[in-house]
């Protein structure tokens, strides 16, 4: 596949404590607690534990002796180039320990909401344009008609909503999985943001893939002037898939009341890349009431959180939402919101000779030899009691069936008409009554 090469610039390092933009008193304190819960007693080590320059680090150190909660330990440590050691004081263990019922967050120094928001702006999703080769390279294992690639092209690029509707079976959650796949480029995306003083955390290794080159040494952060904020990890472009576990309650803020720390909810972390809301119907809430929820993120790239307090606030919303059903449009949802999803595409079963090459390139995979009568029997006998309605996932259903049939009764993987009815009967239940 034609990977796009990241061309995003890196949101700079801080140079000085007042270009933090954090209230002083929270940069000291999660100084302070990550002192203590990580037992780290040098700047290079702080540095990196609280993911800044050591410069800054430094400043910080100072001011935390000023104020008498940090002591220099009077040893010089040879393992870390003749640096200076600190602890806390009895006040600083005492101010660690009440920070610590206050919020249990410690370690990489928050990012201010207003500094990330300018982050996504630079890395927006929007600023991405997907060729027609990076988007067939990204479906190569797909068949599909170019009328659909002919819709999906512009949709990605615009980097708007996308509706894809139709028969089950054809592949809409595998065309999403594409879409995530051509998106080849990498982000920035921190580990924990800040507002009104609360820490909201954003990086979470289950959703997004930290880039292999993310540095982590603290000769680079002695040299961090002029280089990347490593409060912040590169990632591939986040994809956040969900089916019909989704509820309204996954779209707010998440606050852990044991901890009290905050967890970004799904769309926040996927901003920067896709959210895949699949089976859209079969959620406990009403499509209808989803999309709702979506209709000002969707229309103002801005979504609204609250905190615990009631307090409401805005956040960039910068994703590409791609809804995904089997249901048509019209059954789930009333103009006003259909108006409000940019793209809608309809994903068909595929044509007889579609059908046929998904069905070759299935058997060559799973090395099943082709029989030109079993499949003229299959087109002329089978495929008309259901009115030809082709799906792109029969052809695997059938044979693997076939060769788990071969396998039971211990013959070579073979395809014949008599292996197509076992194999079809198991793809459709008959209509008959049940005597209870």
């Amino acid at each position: 596949m034609n990977m796009q090469a990241s061309t995003v610039f890196g949101p700079p390092a801080p140079r000085a404590l007042a270009e933090m933009q954090l209230p002083m008193v929270m940069m000291r304190d999660i100084l302070l607690k990550t002192v203590f819960r990580k037992n780290v007693d040098v700047v290079t080590e702080i540095a990196r534990a609280i993911c800044l320059p050591v410069p800054v680090a430094q400043e910080l150190v100072d001011l935390a002796r000023g104020q008498k909660l940090l002591e220099a330990t009077g040893t010089l440590h040879a393992n870390s180039g003749g640096e200076m050691g600190y602890q806390l004081t009895e006040a600083g263990k005492a101010r660690a320990l009440d920070a610590l019922t206050q919020s249990e967050y410690y370690g990489a120094m928050p990012v201010p909401l207003e500094v990330y928001a300018e982050q996504v702006k630079r890395q927006s999703i929007r600023n991405i344009q997907i060729t027609r080769s990076q988007l067939t390279g990204a479906m190569g294992h797909l068949i599909l008609p170019d009328s659909l690639l002919d819709h999906l092209g512009p949709a990605v690029s615009a980097g708007r909503s996308i509706l894809m509707y139709g028969p089950p079976g054809n592949g809409k959650s595998s065309i999403s999985n594409g879409i995530r796949d051509a998106l080849g480029d990498r982000i920035y995306i921190p580990r924990a943001i800040e507002y009104a003083g609360q820490v909201i955390t954003v990086y979470d290794p289950i959703v997004h893939t930290a880039a292999e080159e993310q540095e982590d040494d603290p000769t680079a952060l002695r040299r961090s002037a002029g280089r990347t904020d490593t409060r912040y990890v590169l990632c591939r472009r986040p994809t956040v898939i969900t089916g019909g576990e989704l509820s309204l309650s996954m779209l707010d803020l998440v606050y852990n009341p044991t901890a009290r720390t905050y967890q970004a909810p799904l769309q926040l972390k996927a901003t920067g890349g896709v959210f895949i809301v699949d089976d859209l119907g079969r959620q406990a809430d009403p499509p209808q009431a989803l999309i709702n929820r979506w209709i000002v993120p969707l229309e103002e790239s801005r979504d609204i959180l609250a905190l615990q307090s009631g307090e409401k606030f805005e956040v960039p919303f910068d994703t590409l939402v791609i809804f995904s059903t089997n249901f048509h449009p019209n059954e789930i949802f009333d103009r006003a919101a259909l108006r409000r999803i940019f793209f809608k595409i309809k994903v068909d079963g595929p044509c007889q000779e579609d059908f046929l090459k998904i069905f070759a390139l299935v058997a060559r995979k799973k090395k099943m030899p082709i029989d030109e009568d079993t499949l003229i029997y299959l087109l002329r006998e089978k495929y008309p009691t259901i009115d030809n309605a082709y799906a792109n996932y029969q052809p695997v259903f059938l044979i693997d069936q076939m060769i788990a049939i071969c396998d039971f009764e211990g013959i070579p993987s073979q395809m014949s008409p008599e292996l197509i009815d076992r194999a079809w009967a198991n793809m459709f239940v008959r209509e008959e009554t049940i005597v209870h």
